[in-house]
């Protein structure tokens, strides 16, 4: 089904629509309504991060397709806050006649891993060697090529380390095959690698191209738990990083904003691990760092509205609160704001949860290792000396 609308902006006034109701759509609903704009978010849940700051809130499954039409005809463009939703949601807005951005086949690609790793092998990009497999002796046959120690991966519905299992020997894969319930995966070479980075993006209607450079990342149970920019990376790989980048989101016909994120490996070749058809984690920061923030350039590029200025303000840091931070009772943000320079933004989750985002802390300053230094202080300043010594 096309996906081609004549190009005319949808102007500041107009309401868009939101699938998913976490914190991604929350940032960019904000960055919406300061720009004039109406938003209606759809999600099985209520009293969402996103519904809190939304002008109207549809409670009800992806699968519903009256209500899916009924939402459809109340908004001018459709966006999505994850992935991971049924292409039923775009074929219903289609059929109204109201265009989905990014498309269908983005969210179609970019949700299943199998399907991603192959489209990008076949678009000749740069991506760790991989099989797919089906069945335990797939996966036996593909730990011969692949080789040892190797990353198992659902194909579908992984995110934050779910859904994977490390294979260090022979022995491990029947308890690995096991441990994903059977279902379809991916085998991933492991990776020695020296840094994680990561490249957000931005392509609109008129495929104009604008990023954030480049995001140095540093995970923590296999969740984001640092982003540092610029990254500390030779120029060099600045320049591939963004160009692969570009590529990605023109080879994909990319409208809004997309995550690339790479593996810089220890023998210096740049490898693409995942892509996120949407704003990103480690994008953040732009809300404070940068002229134009990955949210609001979200709004423009969806809305046909030219892109804005991602030039930094300067360096900048990020670290995420998850609900562990909790555990001790409700963190002391009195004691990290006393940090000069540390913002704060919490995502309006009702209950906090061991490895849950609920919310983040970012800080500018004129180096990068200030501005890390003064987040990882700040989130230290949240909790209690019971919990530090346990986190250390």
């Amino acid at each position: 089904m096309s996906n081609s609308f004549p190009h005319q902006p949808i102007l500041p006034g107009a309401p868009i629509g939101v699938f998913g109701s976490g914190q991604l759509g929350r940032m960019m609903a904000l960055a919406a309504r300061a720009m004039g704009y109406r938003v209606h978010t759809y999600s099985p849940d209520r009293d969402s991060p996103t519904g809190q700051v939304a002008d109207r809130e549809v409670v009800a499954k992806y699968e519903d397709e009256d209500a899916l039409a009924d939402f459809v005809r109340h908004v001018n463009v459709v966006t999505f806050e994850f992935e991971n939703v049924p292409s039923i949601v775009a074929e219903v807005a289609l059929k109204a006649g109201v265009p989905v951005r990014p498309n269908g086949s983005v969210l179609h690609i970019a949700q299943h891993r199998s399907r991603e790793k192959s489209f990008l092998a076949a678009a000749g990009l740069p991506v760790t060697p991989f099989a797919l497999v089906a069945s335990l002796p797939q996966l036996e046959e593909a730990l011969t090529h692949i080789g040892l120690p190797a990353i198992l991966k659902t194909a579908s519905f992984g995110y934050d380390g779910k859904g994977q299992v490390r294979i260090e020997k022979v022995s491990q894969t029947a308890d690995a095959w096991s441990a994903l319930s059977g279902q379809p995966a991916v085998l991933e070479a492991f990776v020695n690698f020296q840094k994680e980075l990561s490249v957000v993006a931005a392509r609109g209607v008129e495929h104009q191209f604008a990023h954030f450079g480049v995001m140095e990342n540093s995970h923590r149970h296999h969740i984001l738990d640092l982003t540092v920019s610029p990254a500390h990376i030779p120029l060099a790989v600045v320049n591939e990083a963004v160009d692969l980048a570009r590529t990605v989101l023109e080879k994909l016909d990319v409208v809004g904003v997309l995550c690339v994120e790479f593996f810089w490996a220890q023998d210096g070749r740049l490898l693409i691990n995942e892509l996120a058809p949407r704003p990103h984690n480690s994008g953040h920061l732009t809300i404070e760092a940068t002229l134009t923030s990955q949210f609001e350039q979200q709004v423009r590029a969806i809305c046909g509205l030219p892109l804005g200025s991602t030039e930094f303000v300067r360096p900048a840091a990020m670290a995420n609160l998850l609900g562990d931070l909790w555990q001790e009772g409700e963190p002391d943000w009195a004691a990290a704001l006393a940090i000069p320079g540390v913002k704060l933004h919490l995502y309006g989750k009702q209950s906090a949860r061991k490895g849950r985002k609920m919310g983040h802390l970012t800080a500018l300053a004129p180096t990068v290792e200030e501005a890390a230094a003064a987040v990882i202080a700040a989130r230290r300043a949240l909790v209690r000396e019971s919990a530090m010594a346990e986190e250390r």
